[in-house]
């Protein structure tokens, strides 16, 4: 139940987390041992300090009720005397500062003690005490050095315990960033290891920083030994199966076209779509470097590749304020996905449109269509390799190895971005949200 409450208000990084835990000890100690010795020095000491005051005046009050003259006895004292005319005995007592703790035990002491004090008075100038006391009657003024019945500056306890505290949490912060580096490093190399990216990494750090970046660096190699083997193992069938298509493709146009010929040849087209889809697939975008490139400039170059080949598709900048700000991204890699999802919409509808959508932090190319779509329930299995949703999709209009979105999703996912399939509102069918952050 605690930790629910508390949850929401805890720093989310660990660096704030590793120096919120040394700093709380810290600050409570501070304000432990602060309170309990500061106020022993403000009560005790002022306490103290002011008996032995009370004492003189005591002393100095049964003079001058004895009709005795004061005056060298309280020079002796270091204390001043004067009898005031008309005094007030109801005025308030009065402190110098709000934060002047000791001033309230010199009051309360000086009450207690001294039976004939009426008005004690810390304010009326700075480093001394006057006391107005009543002598039958007449009014008789004490005034005493400040430092006499309370501690000299004890705030300046209050300041070394702040400028320590401050001095510790500036060492703990420079300690923790040290420490919390080879996290953000381990952390920066893993999300660019995720985008396709090699970025060196030297472990360093504690012990279990090091073995988590060590092992980290062994899990990259294998991966990209693997990713390399495939590669060179499916650009190789590749290789071989093209060699065959090619020979069937001669053997072909050296026969007599007919309706048996056309169907071979479109086979074997298909044939050889299927191959570089495959391949395109297993090599992704490890290899291509990153670039600068405008998102408007590439969509019509997107359409424009569309319109030649196939039925026109529509092309909207409604939502891109600035759609001719470049943005770093794998361009061959994007052009593939996004030609992949406007295939994939021309294939099963007549009316596609790509529309273009930028905002703080994003790029989005939407593509939509008129076409069947996709359920809600399918959409999830849709962007898995090798998917192919028969029910979904007329096979008459197309045939593929279901590789399409699973490559464009891919790569999305390859540039820190997503592809989310849903339902179009303006036309229908199926809808392809391809964003990428800027």
């Amino acid at each position: 139940m605690f930790n629910a409450w508390i949850k929401p208000y805890l720093p989310r990084t660990l660096f704030k987390r590793a120096f919120l835990i040394l700093i709380v000890p810290i600050v409570l100690i501070q304000v432990v041992v602060g309170v309990v010795f500061v106020e022993r020095l403000f009560q005790d000491v002022s306490r103290q300090m002011t008996k032995a005051v009370s004492i003189d005046i005591n002393h100095l009050i049964d003079l001058a009720q004895a009709d005795m003259d004061i005056t060298a006895t309280a020079k002796s004292l270091q204390i001043g005397v004067e009898w005031v005319e008309n005094p007030d005995f109801t005025a308030p007592d009065r402190y110098r500062d709000l934060y002047d703790f000791a001033g309230w035990y010199v009051i309360e002491t000086l009450h207690e003690d001294v039976p004939e004090v009426r008005v004690v008075d810390l304010g009326r100038a700075r480093g001394s005490v006057n006391i107005l006391t009543d002598i039958g009657g007449r009014g008789l003024e004490f005034n005493v050095a400040r430092n006499r019945v309370s501690a000299t500056n004890p705030h300046q306890l209050l300041v070394y315990m702040i400028l320590a505290a401050l001095l510790l949490s500036l060492l703990a912060a420079l300690f923790l960033r040290n420490q919390i580096k080879p996290i953000k490093r381990l952390a920066r190399a893993a999300d660019a290891f995720g985008k396709g990216q090699t970025l060196p990494l030297n472990p360093r750090g504690a012990s279990e920083v090091r073995s988590a970046a060590t092992a980290f660096l062994s899990m990259r190699a294998r991966i990209e030994r693997q990713i390399e083997q495939r590669t060179m193992m499916l650009s190789g069938v590749s290789h071989d199966l093209r060699t065959p298509l090619t020979r069937l493709k001669l053997s072909l146009s050296l026969m007599e076209p007919d309706e048996e010929t056309e169907m071979i040849e479109r086979d074997l087209n298909e044939m050889e779509d299927i191959l570089d889809e495959f391949l395109a697939f297993a090599r992704g975008d490890s290899e291509e470097q990153d670039e600068h490139v405008s998102p408007r400039e590439l969509a019509q170059e997107l359409v424009e590749k569309s319109n030649h080949t196939r039925q026109a598709v529509t092309l909207t900048f409604e939502g891109a304020q600035d759609a001719d700000t470049p943005v770093k991204m794998r361009r061959p890699s994007v052009h593939r996905a996004i030609s992949n999802l406007l295939s994939n919409a021309l294939k099963y509808g007549d009316d596609v449109r790509l529309n273009l959508y930028t905002g703080a932090g994003f790029v989005e190319y939407v593509v939509e269509d008129n076409g069947p779509g996709i359920s809600a329930d399918q959409r999830d299995a849709a962007l898995k390799p090798f998917a192919r949703l028969d029910a979904a999709r007329n096979q008459d209009k197309g045939a593929g190895v279901g590789l399409g979105l699973a490559i464009a999703a891919d790569i999305a996912r390859s540039h820190g971005g997503s592809l989310t399939l849903s339902e179009s509102d303006a036309l229908g069918g199926l809808k392809a949200a391809f964003r990428l952050p800027r």
